[in-house]
């Protein structure tokens, strides 16, 4: 019988802070384990906000994972018999992870990776706009305005309560503590320069 669909593309799962990201990346695993896919997960080291050895949604959920420091490194844990390869916090991989990514699918992998698709100046983040153009699927997922509740797409930095100034380093990982959502209408930079 004659297959007319070839195993392998890339997903992306993307949004601000507290959309959810991770959540629906484990959603995702969860639902091919019960159809017995094998399956690698991945995260980077920097993020070890809730746990050394698992990825873990800011809901509590929490699956197990191989943590990586640079993207090769994922190549050394994959085999030819994995089905699916899913990678969380994808933003804070270096851009060889952009065609890591690319070789799996074309591999025939199911690829998922869920990272910020912007930074809290709102600006493109990382390697995620490079992989929102090369995936097959994206899914952007929106949180809600801490301020007025509406649509939030966007992180917002605070630095002892108060708006992040522009210059800030871009990598500062951490939670409620320094986060929260935003709409584009409540989102602060200070120091933002003007573009018009």
């Amino acid at each position: 019988m004659y297959n007319q669909y070839r195993e392998g593309w890339l997903e992306v799962i993307c949004g601000c802070m507290f959309a959810g990201k991770t959540e629906e990346l484990i959603r995702r695993i969860n639902v091919l384990s019960f159809a017995k896919k094998k399956m690698i997960v991945f995260r980077p080291r920097i993020d070890n906000r809730y746990s050394e050895t698992e990825v873990v949604s800011h809901a509590g959920t929490r699956i197990p994972c191989i943590v990586i420091e640079k993207s090769e490194e994922v190549l050394q844990h994959v085999s030819d018999d994995t089905e699916v390869v899913a990678i969380d916090e994808v933003q804070f991989f270096d851009e060889g992870i952009v065609d890591i990514c690319e070789t799996l699918a074309d591999q025939g992998k199911r690829v998922m990776v869920a990272g910020l698709d912007k930074d809290f100046r709102g600006e493109p983040f990382g390697v995620v706009p490079e992989l929102l153009t090369r995936a097959e699927f994206v899914t952007k997922l929106t949180a809600v305005c801490a301020k007025c509740g509406a649509p939030a797409t966007r992180t917002q930095r605070l630095v002892d309560g108060k708006p992040a100034s522009y210059h800030d380093p871009i990598v500062l990982v951490g939670a409620v503590e320094h986060y929260e959502p935003r709409c584009r209408h409540c989102h602060e930079i200070e120091n933002k320069p003007k573009k018009y």
